[in-house]
């Protein structure tokens, strides 16, 4: 039985990589392998083609997913799952693997109870939001994306003596935001994670400027929704000029790293080593835990929500108070 390749959700770097590994790996194995085009949809729609290595063929330092990706409320309807298993049996595809995120991997969850299609996921998302993983595959591509803006800003914001205000992706979770902001030099971090002393900062910052500092750096959470605010802040009570600049979609695309690269080619060699070791699952999730990869059941992954260790937090704090 064949075994096939999709991308679910958000884009990010390296699942470009991920797939070339799948591909290679698999022929490798002398395994048959399969492509999945626009994710959940494409699953519905039977967009799928057997794989050859010219699909794959100098895809390795490009961004994005050659696959392309969907979100797909269909695939929440029983009759639009049977119609996906009745693709894949067209191709005798009875395994899967995954690049997404716990939507993704819920998705999939249902669609084995319904016809026991056996899955693995991989945590794929600038985010690194999900449970139970230290890493998901895209987020040190985003960071030195982060870092590259960042520190062009800075030089301009340093030439103007301005203030500026960054917004990272993120959703929910701070990570982008909060790692940016520690190794770009950021003088003010604002995470959904943390509280902000806005008053205590106003005077260190004014304290900062009648000592000669120029220009402030301020990272921000798109989470938060307070961009805006922070802006206010900068120019009415600290005194500075300031520009805002929201990244975006940006932080998503870009050359992936090779550690992005390497992470892609161990998360993708174990997931389909693992696939054809498991007798029945409902489906496990690859995680990066402690520097060492494991298998977590997609229960354990949506039992609790992702948090940033304290260890960062702690040094964190200086940019809050």
């Amino acid at each position: 039985m064949g075994i096939a390749i999709l991308t679910s959700g958000g884009d990010c770097a390296g699942m470009n990589p991920a797939i070339k590994q799948f591909v290679d790996y698999c022929y490798i194995k002398g395994i048959q392998p399969y492509l999945i085009y626009d994710g959940l949809e494409g699953l519905i729609d039977g967009n799928i083609k057997k794989a050859t290595h010219s699909d794959v063929a100098g895809i390795l330092h490009q961004g994005g997913t050659v696959l392309r990706s969907s979100r797909s409320k269909r695939f929440f309807e029983y009759s639009y799952r049977k119609q996906a298993y009745e693709n894949l049996t067209k191709y005798e595809i009875n395994k899967l693997i995954i690049l997404g995120g716990d939507g993704s991997f819920r998705a999939l969850k249902q669609f084995y109870h319904d016809f026991g299609v056996k899955f693995i996921g991989i945590p794929a998302t600038i985010d690194n939001d999900i449970f139970g993983t230290d890493y998901c595959l895209g987020v040190d591509t985003a960071l030195n994306i982060i870092r590259n803006s960042t520190d062009a800003i800075r030089d301009t914001s340093a030439s103007f003596r301005r203030g500026c205000v960054i917004e990272t992706m993120g959703r929910d979770c701070g990570y982008l935001a909060l790692i940016s902001a520690l190794t770009c030099g950021a003088e003010v971090c604002v995470i959904p994670e943390l509280e902000i002393d806005l008053n205590s900062l106003t005077k260190k910052l004014k304290n900062q400027i009648l000592l000669g500092r120029q220009y402030i750096v301020v990272i921000v959470a798109e989470g938060t929704k307070k961009t805006q605010q922070l802006v206010d802040w900068l120019e009415n009570d600290v005194g500075i000029e300031t520009r805002a600049t929201i990244l975006g979609h940006v932080q998503r695309g870009g050359n992936p790293t090779v550690y992005d690269r390497l992470m892609a080619v161990e998360f993708i060699t174990f997931a389909v080593d693992k696939i054809f070791e498991i007798d029945s699952h409902e489906g496990l999730i690859i995680v990066h835990k402690n520097g060492r990869f494991s298998f977590e059941t997609i229960d354990y992954i949506n039992s609790s929500t992702y948090t940033i260790k304290q260890n960062l937090l702690d040094i964190a704090q200086n940019m809050i108070k």
